[in-house]
């Protein structure tokens, strides 16, 4: 309620900059005039080159190019404009988009990466790059946004309503990545971007650093009678990230008894997170137009993402392995101070995850214009992705000198617990390699890897018209296959020397001191330190794997395949009455979807005995959509939006994965899996918005409002199933009389709504009075409500994505060379999705979040320095922890995850000329 109520009051604020100018008709014809001249588009067709055609040199400029956009559009959207050249305001792409009305970001190690709109998960969206539709290097298909570097593009197009032309879209929104249109710019820009960073939380890990870097590089310009346009890109990122983590494993009865239960910390992990990560961007555009009729381009991309990420820390049972508590006080039934007696096990974590991702993306358009207003469009693309990912774990501990004891005392305001451990787990003479939990190994090591390519074809043709009530009309094919694989190999690790037989018992072992390195800090816990050592030389000379065959692990083996072909025709509106001008479009889309997915089913949980499985289906959907704009003489701009929309089911739930038996207790087969013939979400929605442009379109206000109906859900549904498709042959037992038994798959089901409305402002501040002349706000605030049981009817867990309410608020200067921005993004409480164990997707309980950046800078406007700029930046200016938590019934919530990254200084110099 804080961030509602502080959001809110901000945004009363935009009515003092609404009095001092209203448009006039003649205003609104020069300004749209002057950007027809700079742009030479319509943005009213959703033509993507508009945005990248207007070069923008400053804060305020960049702010009033995204409004111009937004208002000439004939869909409901939200704008991201660069302030100059490989210079979007904020450090990750995925940040931008999270400070627009109704969208945020969720963090996923320090970074925002995943984008929820509306209310919905990135799985409800599509990531267009110049309206192509992009595959993912993660698990399904949102994509991850800080894979694309900010440097390299011009900006941003988040579709909140649909349009037919879209070719790829989906219920909560289409996200549209830009990046310069060549032959539409002033001619030959070159621009140096480097910026120097420092995590403010130091070296946590030996072998790592808190510095880091970024380097870019931009090269726009035109030649032979600006008939060719080139454009070419270069961004390199070098990011330190720091973390501090704590985790619990849940809470057990301190007492013993059910009546008056007391939550003790059932078990607990403290770790110390250090990372690396190098990302190589690429990206060009060669356009050709060697006449009025006939205009070419061809578009590359390309990044390169490493992270090597090294986790040091100490996770033991407390609660869970037995140990009795003393000395208590209690709070809301938790145990926030207080002694555990008889700690089975601490282990001591030294960890390793290699990840590398490869994106690549192309794209070939060919544009015809004829005489007679018909124009044409022949569009093909390429978009790939591979991940290969290794997830290492090595475990030490004390062995042999009886249990431990640890003080515990939380802190109530934050959940983060300081522990007092008995032992000291930083001494390497105590500590030994091997299995001090009694796991039945020595370490674990699995291999994720995914494999995304999407190829496509757009054919399509417009007509325009001079007069009447229809201005254009349009029509096309979309031809799109996907292909997408995940495959994970999984292994015990045995220390070689201790244990002679595989799969034996163990003998400790003593760390070589050749392999020592000096402990990792886990003061954040109470903790001094654990013993630290080269994880990949152990890895190479210590241990051998031994391979694990289990269901699990042959579950995530799948590959999905699915041609999805579109037929579209769409009537743009373009008209007068009276007065007042409407805009818009009315469109239907038949889309037909060929799906087929290949895993195994495995028989009786016997792994070695997996059989290939193939399942599929073929189906097509009618998609009518509706935009109408109403403009008003003063600057307004009624909205409405009407539509069906889609979503494709997630690609993990779509796996032809299986486990089967007999239910010998019901004497029929059961068994669970994936569902090959899963249809997508599906929604009608419907838009309402009003929109106030004014003070020469330096500033607006809007509302709007918002209603998705979804028809159908999906979630594990037990249903009637055929196992006839199964070889049922070696089950073993009593044989059922029929092959009609129960199986748990993701299905459509049950539906529900989702409701919500949106506030926004942006005005410069010199509209109250003169003397502010240069400093500028911007905000928005949004509440959105769903009635959507995600696991079903008779759950109760909420929507994931879903924060209640999200709010932005930015204040800016800008004159006279010097700029500055402070800026705050929040959400309330919601349900993640994180990678959980098994490298498999887990929702987690989020606590709201309020995340503060600034940053300012100076730029040389003439004399020898002309060109040139320096930045200071400061991101999570108040090191806002990342928590999570237990939601139980009855129970007050509990702490699960404590996680801050620091704050992030960058020193930034630009140079354009």
């Amino acid at each position: 309620m804080v961030l509602k109520h502080k959001i809110l009051s901000m945004a009363l604020l935009s009515a003092l900059f609404g009095v001092s100018h209203a448009q006039t008709e003649e205003e609104k014809k020069t300004a749209a005039d002057a950007q027809e001249a700079d742009a030479d588009a319509n943005q009213s067709d959703n033509d993507e080159s508009t945005l990248d055609a207007i070069v923008v040199t400053g804060i305020r400029q960049a702010i009033e190019t995204a409004i111009n956009l937004k208002q000439e559009n004939s869909s409901i959207v939200e704008v991201i404009s660069a302030e100059d050249i490989g210079k979007l305001p904020d450090t990750s792409i995925a940040e931008s988009i999270a400070r627009l009305p109704g969208l945020t970001a969720q963090r996923v190690a320090g970074r925002s990466s995943t984008i929820s709109i509306r209310g919905l998960s990135g799985d409800f969206s599509t990531t267009l790059l110049n309206g192509r539709e992009q595959v993912s290097s993660g698990d399904n298909r949102g994509v991850e946004f800080d894979q694309y570097p900010s440097e390299l593009l011009s900006g941003v197009v988040v579709y909140k309503t649909p349009d037919a032309n879209l070719v790829a879209q989906g219920i909560s929104g289409t996200v549209d990545l830009r990046t310069v249109r060549p032959l539409q710019s002033n001619g030959r820009t070159v621009a140096l971007n480097a910026r120097f960073e420092k995590n403010g939380l130091e070296e946590l890990n030996p072998g790592y650093t808190a510095r880091g870097g970024r380097f870019s590089f931009s090269f726009i310009d035109k030649f032979f009678d600006e008939t060719v346009g080139v454009a070419i890109g270069i961004a390199r990122l070098d990011s330190p990230g720091q973390a501090n983590r704590w985790n619990a494993w849940g809470y057990a009865d301190a007492n013993g008894s059910a009546p008056g239960f007391i939550a003790g910390l059932g078990g607990s992990e403290s770790f110390a997170t250090s990372t690396d990560n190098a990302r190589n961007g690429f990206m060009s555009v060669v356009e050709f137009k060697p006449n009025d009729f006939y205009t070419a381009s061809l578009d590359a991309y390309y990044s390169n993402f490493k992270r090597s990420e090294t986790t040091r820390g100490l996770q033991t049972g407390i609660g869970f392995s037995g140990a009795t508590f003393s000395n208590l006080r209690v709070q809301n039934d938790v145990i926030v101070q207080g002694t555990a007696t008889g700690i089975y096990g601490p282990v001591i974590r030294n960890d390793l995850n290699d990840r590398e991702d490869d994106i690549a993306a192309f794209g070939f358009k060919n544009e015809f214009s004829f005489d007679n207003g018909f124009s044409a469009v022949a569009d093909f693309s390429l978009s790939r992705a591979n991940r290969d990912e290794s997830i290492l774990e090595t475990y030490s501990g004390i062995f042999g000198r009886g249990n431990d004891n640890v003080d515990l005392l939380f802190n109530v305001a934050t959940g983060l617990p300081q522990l007092t451990f008995g032992r000291n787990y930083s001494d390497p003479n105590q500590v030994r390699l091997g299995d001090p939990g009694g796991w039945g190994q020595d370490g674990y090591i699995k291999f994720p890897k995914f494999k995304d390519e999407l190829r496509s074809a757009l054919l399509s043709g417009k007509k325009e018209f001079d007069s009447g009530f229809i201005s254009s009309v349009e029509g096309g094919v979309n031809i799109s296959t996907r292909e997408k694989s995940r495959n994970v190999a999984e292994s015990f690790l045995e220390l070689i020397g201790a244990r002679p037989v595989a799969g034996g018992p163990q003998v400790p072992q003593a760390i070589p001191n050749t392999l020592l390195q000096g402990p990792a800090d886990l003061r954040f816990t109470g903790i001094p330190g654990v013993v630290g050592y080269d994880i990949n030389r152990a890895y190479r000379t210590l241990y051998r794997p031994r391979t694990n065959i289990n269901p699990d692990i042959t579950n995530k083996d799948w590959e999905v395949e699915e041609t999805v072909s579109l037929g579209f025709a769409k009537m743009n509106i373009d008209t007068n009455i009276g007065d007042l001008r409407l805009r818009g479009n009315a469109g239907l889309q038949y889309v037909h979807a060929d799906q087929e997915s290949q895993g195994f089913a495995v028989p009786g949980g016997n792994a070695n005995a997996a059989q290939p499985f193939t399942g599929g289906d073929k189906y097509g959907r009618l998609l009518p959509s509706l935009n109408l704009g109403l403009e008003f003489l003063n600057g307004s701009i009624v909205r409405f939006g009407a539509a069906r929309q889609q979503a494709r089911p997630r690609l993990d739930q779509m796996r032809a994965n299986n486990n089967f038996g007999i239910d010998a207790a019901r004497q029929r087969y059961s068994g669970g899996g994936g569902n090959p013939e899963l249809r997508p979400w599906e929604s009608d929605s419907f838009d309402l918005s009003y929109e106030w442009y004014f003070a020469d379109n330096r500033a607006y206000i809007s509302g709007a409002a918002f209603h998705k109906d979804l028809n159908s859900y999906i979630y594990d549904q037990g249903v009637d199933f055929d196992f006839s498709v199964f070889n049922l042959t070696g089950l073993g037992g009593v044989t059922p009389t029929t092959t009609i038994g129960r199986f748990s798959r993701p299905t459509n089901g049950e539906g529900g709504t989702i409701n919500g409305y949106e506030l926004a402002f942006s005005a410069p501040a010199d509209l109250a009075w003169d003397v502010l002349e240069g400093f500028g706000i911007q905000g928005s605030y949004s509440d959105t409500r769903s009635s959507i049981l995600p696991n079903g009817p008779g759950s109760n867990q909420p929507l994931p994505g879903l924060s209640r309410y999200v709010g932005n608020l930015a204040v800016y200067f800008e004159q006279n060379g010097f700029s500055a921005r402070i800026a705050q993004r929040g959400r309330s409480s919601f349900i993640g999705e994180v990678q959980g164990f098994g490298a498999d997707r887990e929702t987690r309980y989020v606590k709201g979040e309020t995340i503060l950046d600034f940053q300012t800078g100076y730029e040389f406007k003439d004399g020898n320095l002309q060109g040139l700029s320096v930045l200071l930046q400061v991101n999570n200016l108040d090191n806002e922890p990342y928590q999570e938590f237990y939601r139980d019934a009855g129970a007050p919530d509990r702490p699960r995850s404590y996680n801050e990254y620091g704050r992030t200084v960058l020193f930034g110099v630009n140079y354009k000329f």
